[in-house]
């Protein structure tokens, strides 16, 4: 994976995404393509994939329009069709219409003690195929205030800082009610309907196809929350209630953290929004499950997930973490397993590209400094190489 980085000093959401479509159009048409390509590889119809990255950009347009206004900007600056970049924006939302996703994804750890800086690393997994370029922009999304993030091409946000200490990481998660529109607010969730039971059971078990609901679901794009939350956020109450006004069709968890050492996932789904917070000792560990009860009574995550053993890894190599450096801290992260160490995905070549998983991008927040920390790799390659600050 290649990372690009833009600065934009606009606060006008059509001049930067057309500053970002005018320089990087080969890598946002190029990302477009593969995954559409990946959608069919997946066998989701391009017709259902346009329906909800259609429904995904006009629920964002009316939640978040200027980011909606990003996008098309983007798109047409690159010369490729809106609803396409859409559907790039919208790839969670998209995918939980399809089967299950596999073993691989990311990987949090977050220690926030009162009156220390908090100290933050993160594995991004994802397939390599896909992401052959992806991007680090520092933007100004209003006057005064200036976040930095790291993003694939045609996705709003992911995981980045913004200039009022707070920073966001980002995990994936799977629930019963993914592909279905959003109900409420709640934190609880009723597991016995037997559509979402039937949707769990196939994404669950890897069957072929999930059932296609007649109009799909298309909430606001997860990784568009993560964005507003970084573009408009001062502190943690303030991303909880802007995270709580979208309507998801799509499940993921926001860590959020802040320069006061307060921390806290916001595990957002259909059925629902749950914060959980730190513990008392500063740490707070995420991964690809959720930690509400009330949600997780409705987990939905692939049978061959890693996802407890990679939390169980995280919480036996905390204690060696705090005090350290971005590369010394992605080493803690491996322990003595180094680069055997389950939270270091690497692809299975023997398997087709759209099954392969590897560790992309090991990633630290600097929330006093307003910085992003990172290696393109698994946080094992800090051995050997870096880390770079932006």
């Amino acid at each position: 994976m290649k990372l690009h980085s833009l600065r934009t000093q606009t606060t006008d959401p059509r001049e930067r995404g057309t500053a970002l479509g005018t320089r990087f159009g080969d890598q946002v048409s190029r990302i477009a393509e593969l995954y559409l390509e990946h959608f069919a590889t997946l066998g989701i119809p391009e017709d259902q994939v346009r329906a909800i990255a259609t429904r995904s950009i006009e629920a964002l347009r009316a939640w978040a329009p200027a980011l909606a206004e990003e996008s098309d900007a983007c798109a047409d600056a690159s010369g490729v069709e809106r609803w396409q970049v859409a559907a790039v924006g919208a790839r969670t939302e998209i995918l939980a219409a399809g089967p299950a996703p596999g073993k691989g994804e990311c990987s949090t750890a977050v220690f926030a003690p009162p009156g220390t800086p908090p100290q933050t690393m993160q594995t991004w997994d994802w397939h390599a195929s896909l992401v052959p370029d992806a991007l680090l922009h520092e933007l100004t999304p209003r006057a005064g205030r200036t976040v930095k993030l790291f993003t694939e091409f045609g996705v709003p946000g992911k995981i980045g800082v913004n200039s009022a200490g707070l920073g966001v990481h980002f995990n994936i998660l799977f629930h019963a009610t993914d592909a279905t529109y959003a109900t409420g607010t709640t934190n609880t969730t009723d597991a016995t309907d037997a559509r979402h039971a039937a949707d769990a059971t196939a994404r669950t078990t890897g069957t072929d196809a999930v059932p296609h609901h007649p109009l799909p679901a298309a909430g606001v794009p997860v990784h568009a929350i993560a964005r507003r939350v970084l573009d408009e956020a001062d502190t943690l109450d303030q991303a909880v209630e802007i995270a709580s006004t979208a309507r998801v069709s799509a499940s993921t968890s926001l860590t959020v953290v802040t320069a006061d050492s307060r921390a806290a996932s916001l595990e957002l789904s259909p059925a629902g929004l749950a914060v959980v917070t730190a513990g008392e000792d500063g740490w707070l560990l995420h991964t690809n499950h959720f930690l509400d009860a009330g949600l997780a009574a409705a987990e939905a995550g692939p049978s061959d997930s890693l996802t407890a053993e990679r939390l169980a890894h995280l919480k036996a190599v905390r204690a060696s973490m705090p005090g350290l450096d971005p590369g010394e801290r992605a080493k803690a992260l491996c322990g003595a397993a180094g680069a055997d160490a389950v939270v270091c995905m690497r692809p299975d070549e023997a398997k087709p590209a759209h099954q392969q998983w590897g560790t992309l991008l090991t990633i630290g927040l600097d929330v006093n400094g307003c910085a992003l920390d990172y290696l393109a790799g698994a946080p094992y390659e800090a051995t050997t190489r870096a880390f770079a600050r932006f």
